[in-house]
């Protein structure tokens, strides 16, 4: 299929304003990252604090996403992830709805299904719409695994299933994977290994610093992409100390106060149990970002 994704994708935050969610924020966000170059947003992923909304939050940011993507070069790879399968049929459907481009769906948190749990599970949500449809393996947050046997099981199976988030930092993970599956199409989802994913041969890359550098996140991967490695790996180099710093506490912890301080949100709020960083923490990351321009801040 040629609709499919490929590029620099952004797993994008959740604003919130007393409490709820900030539609005017997140619209304003998502038209900064179609303005510096990025080919997808991802609403709703684990950057947007999926987790703790509800439904109607949920499917609301999907929507958003593709109102303010329409008619633009920026696609919708909308997040459609939850422990219980038939939730993540129920988002994924309305995101079909909605007008999305693809899903994402994060593997099953908490009750640590099987190999063949993973299976049936992915294949009744892949198989319940029609867009293409990407795994999201990020073990560190799920306590499950995707192994690179049910990952091709799937990819053979279910017509459209196309490729997966791949977060487990592990760069031998992904050689295997695309070695294994060479159609597969294989997005880093940690921000410090993208150059190194992009010359093996990754499709693009799901970011979280690319909220607050998104123009450097596309260059660099439409460099890789490009053949331009030289390019992208002096950019990769250069992001090293802020991709550090925007994991020193849970994600989304540190990007939200990366994006609070450099003016892009209003407010600093999460969603219980998550917190602000500590003070330590928080001035680490403004001396961190004094490193980099931000653009449109």
């Amino acid at each position: 299929m040629s609709n499919y994704i490929t590029g620099a994708s952004t797993a994008l935050i959740t604003p919130f304003k007393n409490g709820t969610l900030d539609e005017a924020t997140f619209a304003k966000l998502i038209q900064r990252q179609i303005n510096n170059g990025i080919d997808a947003v991802c609403p709703v992923g684990t950057t947007g604090e999926s987790a703790t909304l509800s439904h109607d939050e949920h499917k609301r940011c999907i929507e958003i996403a593709v109102e303010v993507c329409k008619g633009t070069d920026t696609k919708v790879l909308a997040g459609a992830g939850s422990n219980a399968t038939h939730e993540a049929i129920d988002i994924a459907k309305h995101a079909q709805q909605a007008g999305v481009d693809a899903l994402f769906s994060v593997s099953p948190y908490y009750n640590k299904p099987s190999q063949e749990g993973l299976y049936q599970h992915y294949k009744a949500i892949a198989s319940a719409v029609d867009v293409p449809f990407m795994l999201y393996n990020v073990p560190g947050r799920t306590g499950v695994d995707i192994l690179p046997d049910t990952v091709k099981r799937l990819f053979d199976d279910v017509p459209n299933i196309m490729g997966i988030k791949e977060a487990t930092g592990s760069i031998s993970r992904a050689v295997e994977l695309l070695a294994k599956i060479p159609e597969l199409y294989l997005f880093s989802g940690d921000d410090a290994i993208d150059f190194p994913l992009l010359a093996s041969g990754s499709k693009g890359i799901t970011s979280v610093t690319s909220n607050l550098l998104p123009d450097m996140k596309a260059k660099l991967t439409h460099s890789a992409l490009d053949g331009d490695f030289k390019t992208a790996k002096a950019l990769n180099d250069e992001l090293f100390d802020i991709n550090q710093v925007l994991f020193c506490e849970s994600n989304p912890i540190p990007i939200k106060a990366a994006m609070y301080i450099a003016g892009l949100i209003d407010t600093l709020e999460y969603r219980l149990p998550l917190v602000p960083p500590s003070v330590a923490n928080m001035k680490k990351i403004e001396e961190v970002m004094k490193k980099y321009k931000i653009v449109g801040a």
